[in-house]
């Protein structure tokens, strides 16, 4: 069974910084994009960042470029978002996903993980 694993979500004050980790059980990243995705109340998900876990090939959502890293740890098929000057509409439920190909469209997504709540606070 395909399981993603989300951890590293919490509160932190604007300014802050926080870093999520996406774990897999059931198979390995090798040959998927894996994705980050958030969703806040009343809003619909969005794509934030992702990573091409074969050739490393990244890309971002305009909102968070120079502020937001994706990388991946291949050894422990892990992969990172670290979150940097952190502001108050970034705060949403953060997801993981895999797809077969590059894009930020949730709707190419089919193995998700359960969320970690980013809560950002003045």
């Amino acid at each position: 069974e395909v399981q993603l694993v989300e951890s590293g979500g919490g509160l932190v004050q604007a300014g802050g910084s926080l870093r999520l980790s996406c774990s897999a059980s059931g198979f390995s990243f090798d040959d998927w994009t894996i994705g980050w995705f958030r969703q806040a109340p009343g809003k619909e998900r969005e794509g934030v960042s992702l990573i091409n876990y074969s050739d490393g090939t990244t890309d971002y959502v305009d909102s968070v470029k120079g502020r937001f890293t994706i990388s991946s740890d291949n050894a422990k098929n892990t992969v990172y978002l670290q979150m940097n000057s952190l502001k108050l509409e970034d705060t949403a439920v953060s997801y993981c996903a895999a797809a077969g190909v590059e894009t930020l469209s949730a709707a190419a997504y089919d193995s998700w993980g359960q969320g970690t709540q980013v809560t950002v606070s003045s």
